[in-house]
């Protein structure tokens, strides 16, 4: 297979294949997701273009050519154009754009989010998660089943509301925040899937998609207000962006683009990854079991303590196998500012292109049987000969999400607390499928808790 990629002259690239609209349809009616991956599939890891209609956007799959994309030519395939400009119209062009603001923004960012300060608050997180867990308690004992994904939401919610805003803000503030998110995410991707509509044209949802900014914007600029009066050195995310910028309007503005960029990017990856690992024990037993049998042995009957998360190395790897069939972000979007060639493939200026995660995570060519669960993939020895852009749910290159510490800290001390606690079963039988939001689930997860033995929770 050509793996060719780069810059070339005009003359030395070809056409990309195009997949027509007759082919696409049907699979786009059945799921946009799954269509995605079955285009990469048949392309094998081919350059190819979608006819869709007056938009006609590039699909790239293979690694080499996601490594030029996100990461060799970065500077080239930019987040702006026409399917980032509803992003834009939410999440600003701070933390989710290009240039300079986004250059300011990520470095106000990055003390926050490094391994080592995340690490440092690990015994807080814990004690957070621990508390939501403490909840379901009365679900437990009178076998009243809980929804999964609200139930990994409200525990995600509650962690973010403490590493964002500290003591500023209350869970409920913070439940509201995600609902509003939600709504925002699921009418702006209409938007995103139809970028050839103009502006002006009304689409469903363009009116709840508004309301939901605005009421971001009526919670999230008293916070800021209140960071900005609040005495002392605040150790949370809105008070450190807050000291990053000189206080002027226009700063605030660009706070707030910060904090809700990097709260909807958090909240959606951790929550559905969470929301996702249950149905996944479900269908495979002996994955379950010795993931029970780890946090058995390493947690035992207390609290989950930081000692213990180095020695959680296969729900590591369960954990990363979900990432690897259901990755949040499991599209993305690039505007060639530039001609150039991708592949072999010629891509001219001011064109879109895709690529997807969930695609390139089911190709043949790079994974042994891709569409089974097998957390044996990631184990030490094997992922260290895997080729880096052949795996990459937190995207890759300069833009590569800043929250991945995060997310895996917290996703462990959710499932070891979890784990440790009760046997979480499913009791609806699914199948469940993806929706293009964040790849969340559709269709309600219902479990059900039954409590393990153990000693009264410990103080740390």
């Amino acid at each position: 297979m050509s793996v060719q990629i780069g810059r070339g002259s005009a003359g030395s690239a070809r056409q990309a294949t195009v997949v027509p609209l007759r082919r696409l349809l049907p699979m786009l009616v059945r799921g946009p997701v799954n269509a995605f991956a079955e285009v990469g599939r048949q392309a094998r890891g081919q350059v190819v273009r979608l006819d869709l209609g007056p938009f006609r956007p590039y699909l790239v799959t293979h690694p080499d050519h996601v490594q030029y994309v996100m990461r060799t030519d970065w500077t080239n395939y930019q987040r702006v154009g026409k399917v980032w400009d509803p992003v834009e119209r939410f999440l600003g062009t701070t933390f989710a754009g290009e240039g300079p603001d986004w250059e300011s923004s990520r470095k106000a960012h990055q003390p926050m989010f490094t391994a080592r300060h995340v690490t440092s608050l690990t015994g807080r997180l814990a004690d957070v998660i621990a508390e939501r867990v403490d909840r379901l308690d009365e679900s437990a004992r009178s076998g009243r089943p809980i929804d999964a994904t609200k139930t990994m939401t409200d525990i995600v919610v509650a962690v973010n509301t403490m590493f964002f805003f500290g003591e500023k803000s209350s869970f409920e503030e913070g439940e509201r925040l995600a609902r509003e998110f939600g709504t925002a995410v699921k009418w702006l991707n209409v938007r995103q899937i139809m970028p050839f509509v103009p502006t002006a044209v009304p689409l469903p949802g363009d009116r709840a998609f508004a309301n939901a900014v605005k009421a971001v914007d009526e919670m999230v600029y008293p916070l800021i207000r209140k960071a900005r009066t609040a005495s002392g050195d605040g150790h949370d995310v809105i008070s450190a962006l807050c000291r990053a910028r000189d206080g002027s309007h226009a700063d605030d503005r660009k706070v707030r683009d910060d904090l809700v960029a990097a709260l909807v990017a958090g909240t959606d990856t951790t929550t559905h990854a969470l929301a996702w690992m249950w149905p996944v024990l479900r269908d495979h037993p002996p994955v379950a079991a010795r993931l029970y049998d780890e946090i058995d042995r390493v947690v035992g009957t207390g609290p989950v303590l930081p000692s213990h998360i180095p020695e959680l190395r296969y729900t590591k790897m369960v954990l990363q196998e979900v990432l690897r069939l259901y990755p949040s972000g499991w599209i993305m979007q690039r505007f060639a500012a530039a001609s150039g060639e991708i592949g072999g493939v010629s891509v001219n200026a001011g064109s879109t292109v895709f690529v997807s995660p969930y695609a390139t995570h089911r190709l043949d060519e790079f994974w042994d049987r891709p569409l089974d669960f097998d957390p044996e993939r990631f184990s030490p020895d094997i992922d260290t000969r895997r080729h880096r852009y052949s795996y990459f749910p937190f995207g890759g290159g300069p833009h590569q999400c800043i929250g991945q510490h995060l997310f895996q800290l917290v996703a462990l001390l959710t499932i070891a607390t979890l784990v440790s606690r009760f046997r979480p079963w499913v009791r609806n039988s699914g199948p469940f499928t993806p929706l293009p939001a964040a790849l969340r689930p559709k269709q309600k997860i219902e479990l059900g808790l039954v409590p393990v033995e153990r000693s009264p929770h410990r103080a740390r």
